[in-house]
């Protein structure tokens, strides 16, 4: 047993494991750098850098074929560990390597809780519109929504996830089912008589039956969004509601009457709500003098409490709450959310505020301090050893004069 040990010690704290995972590091970068072409960012994320492993799907089985960023980040997160506890005794004269080792360890575990809990939204607003929710650029959700009480929308939300799955979904507060009939990841909407080669609909309820749903490839590309199309089925204890399209694209919600009550369907945006709500008070877009490229984009927002029922303070320049500044470099940071100032529209009468939530955003601050701190407490003990020593240093002895020699 002690054996065992002894070997399992050696293997993780080996100079060679170190410089193995940081070569199979450098080709999984390179790797996902060439594949982000076909991925775009995120996939490559989800595909390389956020899994075990890198899969290949042969045929339908998927096949791990190379190691992913959280197993080589967790070997060399053991590795460091271990060398540590093993190697490396803690004295004065070793305080700027565990400073700075210990900064390496930090910015691992940073990464792999960003990894984990990192959340990025966007949030939209014209100049004197107030929000208190964001929106996700990169998924969506079928919103059904109870409408029968005036005062406020009951809403249940069913991510687009569920929604690919295919599996019959019941929510405590719908009197129905709904099951996914057939689910387009990306796809182009027309009306039918400009699509007359579009097979019959799967939808008989809405506008489904006058748009036909053609598929199209799932794009990768930074600037452009995968449009999903889901034909769903409702269905309550007497039977099938209907089978209705939806898809962002259709725009406005689609509206029907069940069991007493006001029901509307939209496919949207994903979104997030929060505790408090923003109006965009003023937008400047500065550019530099005789060119387009902007110099400066800013937004005056004004951040109010949302009462008990949902609804947002009355936003305006009379309204109670804060102001706050949100430009390059300088973002909002409140509610455990941080705004920052990601684009604008043409009119420079919209903003577009990048949400994100991440509770480990101060560790790679503070594991790049640790580095730094270590580092220079260890050049700072080598160079005071090295004075010691030059000043410790015996004095050479001086040559002997040469006898001087006289000729008559």
């Amino acid at each position: 047993m002690g054996n065992l040990l002894r070997q399992f010690r050696d293997f993780f704290v080996s100079l060679r494991l170190t410089v193995t995972l940081l070569v199979l590091s450098i080709v999984l970068v390179f790797a996902a750098t060439l594949d982000q072409v076909h991925l775009g960012v995120w996939g490559v994320q989800e595909k390389y850098f956020h899994a075990l492993f890198v899969m290949v799907r042969v045929g339908d089985l998927p096949v791990p074929v190379f190691p992913g960023g959280y197993l080589i980040g967790g070997f060399l997160l053991a590795n460091l560990l271990t060398a540590h506890l093993c190697r490396l005794k803690l004295t004065w004269r070793k305080l700027g390597i565990w400073l700075a080792h210990g900064g390496l360890i930090l910015l691992l575990v940073g990464e792999l809780l960003s990894g984990l809990v990192q959340q990025d939204y966007q949030m939209r607003l014209d100049t004197g519109e107030t929000k208190n929710y964001a929106e996700s650029d990169r998924f969506n959700e079928l919103a059904v929504t109870d409408t029968t009480n005036p005062a406020f929308d009951d809403v249940v939300a069913i991510p687009e996830q569920r929604l690919a799955e295919g599996a019959p979904l019941q929510h405590p507060k719908l009197p129905f089912r709904v099951v996914t009939k057939l689910y387009y990841p990306n796809a182009a909407l027309e009306r039918r008589e400009q699509a007359p080669n579009a097979g019959p609909s799967p939808a008989t309820q809405g506008i489904g039956p006058m748009i036909a749903a053609l598929p199209i490839p799932v794009t990768y590309k930074p600037d452009e969004h995968n449009e999903p199309a889901v034909f769903v089925e409702l269905i309550g204890p007497d039977g099938s509601l209907g089978t209705w399209l939806v898809s962002p694209l259709l725009g406005m919600p689609q509206r029907f009457s069940y069991a007493g009550r006001e029901w509307k369907l939209t496919m949207r945006a994903t979104r997030r709500y929060q505790p408090f709500a923003l109006t965009l008070l003023k937008f400047t877009h500065d550019v530099y003098p005789g060119t387009d490229i902007p110099k400066n984009f800013s937004s005056r927002v004004r951040i109010t409490e949302v009462g008990a029922g949902g609804a947002a303070a009355a936003g305006g320049a009379g309204a109670g709450g804060r102001e706050a500044l949100i430009y390059m470099n300088n973002p909002l940071r409140t509610g455990g959310l941080t705004f920052y100032q990601a684009s604008f529209d043409n009119d420079d009468r919209t903003t577009v505020l990048q949400v994100v939530r991440n509770p480990s955003w101060l560790l790679p601050y503070l594991a790049c301090a640790a580095i730094t701190v270590g580092l220079i407490v260890q050049f700072l003990f080598h160079l005071v050893g090295f004075a010691r020593k030059r000043r410790a240093a015996p004095a050479a002895p001086a040559p002997a004069a040469a006898a001087a020699t006289v000729t008559p």
